[in-house]
């Protein structure tokens, strides 16, 4: 399978900025009050992009050997997908005011951007080591 892995892995990187370009499209929306067109398509295909996205995720995981997350930037990475899952929940749902969704809006797009950096990196710093390079 080791022969499929830059297919699988091009394919990890665009569902990953289409994740994240949807996430930031829907914030947009709901933070400017907006409601979606057509709500039930864009859901699905928000699911259908997270599905694929963590499916080719796993099949990452399978096909590279153990030592290259040795340094930890996986566990990083993995622990800042939980974050920024958690505050797109509160900003997208659960926030019931526009002054406390702005906030966890961005402080999601924050989280995003760092999860983009470390896996970029693949260095647990992400961001931070480029800024101080």
């Amino acid at each position: 399978m080791i022969e499929f892995y830059p297919q699988i892995r091009h394919f990890h990187i665009f569902v990953a900025l289409l994740s994240g370009a949807i996430f930031a499209i829907r914030g947009a929306f709901v933070i400017g009050g907006a409601r979606w067109p057509l709500s039930w398509p864009v859901k699905w295909l928000s699911y259908s992009v997270d599905t694929a996205l963590l499916t080719a995720a796993l099949m990452l995981v399978t096909i590279l050997p153990g030592a290259m997350f040795a340094n930890g930037w996986l566990a990083v990475k993995i622990a800042l997908i939980f974050v920024y899952i958690m505050l797109g929940f509160f900003a997208l749902r659960a926030a019931r005011t526009r002054s406390t969704r702005i906030p966890l809006y961005l402080a999601a797009l924050v989280a995003y951007a760092c999860i983009y950096a470390t896996a970029r990196s693949h260095n647990p710093l992400g961001a931070l080591l480029w800024w101080f390079q």
